[in-house]
């Protein structure tokens, strides 16, 4: 499928294990699974510039860049299912360049069937931390330049 070689590989990957799933149940169980490793983000993070708008849970993304200039996301939710897409997201978008996040479409959502499973206000706030994401990225791909 030409759309998915444009994804990132570890993103292709997450939606391919989705894609499996047929139960919703599962893949709520997948969703805890990602939130209970993602690492701790710290309180002093926790700002109004880094929340998520649009989001009906407390949302708080933060990025920066390595050595490559690569981006590297941290956040936090305070529903663990929330959580869970928040751990999807960084895990999907680790050590990618500035210019491929922000270019990513967010077909990939409808893919992982996650919208399905998700009421419409969680999957609506799925899009928002994506879209929270490219901006944070575009702000580092802006600032590199």
């Amino acid at each position: 499928m030409s759309v998915n070689s444009a994804r990132p590989p570890a993103l292709d990957k997450i939606v391919k294990r989705f894609q499996r799933i047929q139960d919703p149940r599962r893949r709520y169980e997948q969703l805890l699974w990602y939130a209970k490793r993602l690492d701790d983000l710290p309180d002093d993070a926790k700002t109004p510039e880094n929340k998520v708008k649009g989001c009906v849970s407390q949302v708080y993304i933060i990025a920066d860049t390595n050595d490559q200039g690569h981006v590297r996301f941290q956040g936090d939710s305070d529903a663990q299912i929330t959580k869970g897409l928040v751990a999807l997201l960084i895990e999907g978008l680790k050590d990618l360049p500035p210019g491929d996040i922000v270019q990513l479409e967010p077909d990939f959502i409808k893919e992982t069937q996650l919208d399905v499973s998700l009421t419409p206000s969680r999957a609506n706030g799925f899009y928002n931390i994506f879209k929270t994401m490219q901006q944070k990225a575009l702000a580092l791909a802006s600032t590199a330049q």
